[in-house]
């Protein structure tokens, strides 16, 4: 059998519903979990290390270096195989994807949560995490990069985001689709990651804002973020990339700071282009220096810019990179 390390972090997957509050809360340690669930010690040699019991939202990016330096250790053992990471579902797509980013390794690294708690009847812990053993013990998952797996369905760390609040079927790739699937332990893969990258780096820049466009928004986000000494800012534009001017003003006053800017869109799907040229359009967008993106969505485009700007201070050297 193969030798799975569990790095758990916390999340839905640890809590139970708390007698006082009436609300979830964290609860339950690695070691105790495990022993809920006997069959991952059928499938696998698995060990665990618990790094935290935090909720998705206590996350932060110095948490995730901390998490990706200690997975990095798990990933150069010659006895390690494959290696999981529990996760609160609130932020689980930016862990996993800083993870993706900053692990360069051929072993499969697969990221879990659980929308239920289990206080809950229809707990989806357990699965998730067996689902997760099989694609580690699966030798196709090599050289996939991080993966997210969570209600069977397989997705590249680069790619998932959370789509719904409470449906077991949240995590989803908008743009492509899942990357396959586990049935019945079984483990089927339809494609590749689009997209496969390192960004190797022992720090991370934090001071990173994230801004979302909106009809009648002013200049003054923009600026109380360059004034305030952001490193950088990701915008999150209407369409395929426009602000209405007054915005633009602002996002100019930035680029005059020498502070990078890159811009995704607010939808769903698709990529930022340069394709209109009134006022606040894409084109003049492109002309003021503003970085654009390739399916990335706000909160992923902070994460690769918090990582490009801790080994990188060039624009047209973070430009490349996005």
């Amino acid at each position: 059998m193969k030798n799975i390390i569990i790095v758990f972090t916390g999340g839905t997957f640890s809590m139970k519903i708390d007698s006082v509050t009436g609300g979830a809360i964290p609860h339950f340690h690695g070691d105790e979990l495990l022993k809920m669930i006997p069959e991952a010690a059928i499938e696998a040699n698995v060990s665990l290390y618990e790094f935290g019991m935090y909720p998705g939202p206590h996350m932060t990016p110095q948490l995730m270096l901390e998490l990706s330096n200690k997975i990095k250790e798990y990933a150069e053992a010659d006895d390690i195989d494959g290696i999981i990471v529990t996760h609160g579902t609130d932020t689980l797509e930016e862990t996993a994807y800083f993870l993706d980013l900053t692990i360069n390794t051929p072993k499969p690294i697969v990221v879990i949560g659980a929308m239920r708690t289990s206080s809950e009847p229809d707990w989806d812990g357990p699965k998730n995490l067996l689902d997760a053993i099989a694609i580690c013990n699966n030798n196709n998952s090599r050289e996939m990069g991080v993966l997210v797996c969570l209600n069977g369905e397989i997705n590249a760390a680069s790619e998932v985001t959370k789509t719904h609040t409470e449906d077991m079927e949240t995590f989803q790739s908008m743009d492509f689709g899942s990357m396959g699937f586990v049935e019945n332990g079984k483990v089927i893969f339809n494609r590749l990651p689009k997209k496969l990258e390192i960004i190797e780096s022992d720090s991370v820049v934090s001071n990173v804002d994230l801004i979302k466009v909106y009809t009648g928004i002013t200049d003054k986000f923009f600026r109380f973020s360059a004034d305030s000494g952001a490193a950088g800012i990701v915008v999150e534009a209407l369409g395929v990339g426009n602000v209405p001017p007054a915005a633009y003003d602002g996002i100019k006053y930035a680029v005059d700071k020498g502070i990078p800017v890159v811009l995704v869109s607010r939808c769903p799907t698709g990529e930022t282009l340069d394709i209109y040229s009134y006022p606040g359009a894409g084109k003049w967008l492109k002309e003021l220096g503003v970085i654009f993106t390739d399916y990335l969505n706000g909160q992923k485009a902070r994460i690769k810019l918090m990582l490009a700007l801790s080994v990188c201070k060039d624009k047209s050297e973070i430009s490349k990179m996005f």
